[in-house]
């Protein structure tokens, strides 16, 4: 899952303080008996999460150009974010030993990981921006992988949906829409705010860029609602919560940020777009 991308030619910076220790990798503190399975029955289940493995991702901090003075306090708190979102990643996989279907590790863990990673990135390429050419393509290491010891569905594709971010960690969570239902039910439609009205003028130069994020916006939606047809019956009580709904709220947190960092450019950077992420399941 890998994506190449060009190392810069700056001088990179060495942060200093457990911010900057981004670990590759959480730790799974959890023996085979979390997966009711003795040590030597590592046979993955077909439709289910055979152990907890471990989640690694790339390294961020070796990656990133010199941070100037003003943005090292933001990115250092992105890159602890990073960490804690591996943290809780693990936790999850741990949490959820024998849930899920054949894609559940993708759907409602590594996917969710990644959008979650992409979003961090992007705060990161945005605080170095505002004082020094920005670097692109650090969501490049938004992809993370499970190691060995984990599931069906940890190397298997979903589809487009896969990558979608729901809450790590916060899944197991009873709130929004298929808390209280046996996985999809196959019922309703997914509605979310609309953002284009919540705009401020839109400079001339800024146009382009936040017409075709507003156009990937009504994407997401309609790739969502795809999503709820073709996983009915699927999963377990809070499935359109971790992989449906949650994926496809990071998916808005990320898009619409790139709209406030497209009209800040040459105006004021609208704030709070963030809260008209989430989207609910009408019925």
């Amino acid at each position: 899952m890998s994506r190449a991308l060009p190392k810069y030619n700056k001088r990179r910076v060495t942060f200093i303080g457990g911010a900057a220790a981004v670990a590759l990798s959480g730790t799974v503190i959890a023996g085979f008996a979390l997966a009711g399975e003795t040590p030597d029955s590592g046979a993955e289940n077909a439709r289910t999460l055979a152990g907890p493995g471990t989640i690694s991702c790339p390294d961020v901090t070796g990656q990133l150009p010199a941070v100037p003075a003003s943005a090292k306090a933001e990115v250092d708190s992105n890159l602890a974010q990073l960490n804690t979102q591996i943290q809780e990643a693990n936790k999850r996989l741990v949490d959820t030993v024998g849930q899920g279907g054949p894609n559940f590790v993708q759907n409602a863990i590594l996917g969710p990981l990644e959008d979650k990673r992409v979003a961090a990135l992007n705060r990161i390429e945005t605080a170095i921006g505002r004082a020094a050419e920005k670097p692109e393509g650090l969501e490049a290491f938004a992809a993370c992988q499970l190691n060995a010891g984990g599931g069906a569905g940890a190397g298997e594709a979903a589809g487009g949906e896969a990558g979608a971010g729901a809450e790590a960690g916060g899944g197991a969570q009873e709130g929004g829409a298929g808390a209280g239902e046996a996985g999809n039910a196959g019922a309703g439609t997914i509605s979310c705010p609309d953002v284009a009205s919540q705009l401020p003028a839109i400079p001339a130069s800024a146009q382009a860029e936040v017409d075709r994020n507003l156009t990937l916006l009504d994407t997401q939606v309609a790739e969502a609602n795809k999503r709820l047809v073709d996983t009915v019956g699927q999963g377990g009580p809070n499935f359109v919560q971790n992989a449906i709904l949650g994926p496809l709220e990071d998916k808005r947190i990320s898009t619409v940020n790139r709209i406030a960092t497209a009209i800040g450019r040459t105006a004021e950077k609208p704030a709070g777009l963030d809260s008209l992420a989430a989207c609910t399941l009408t019925k």
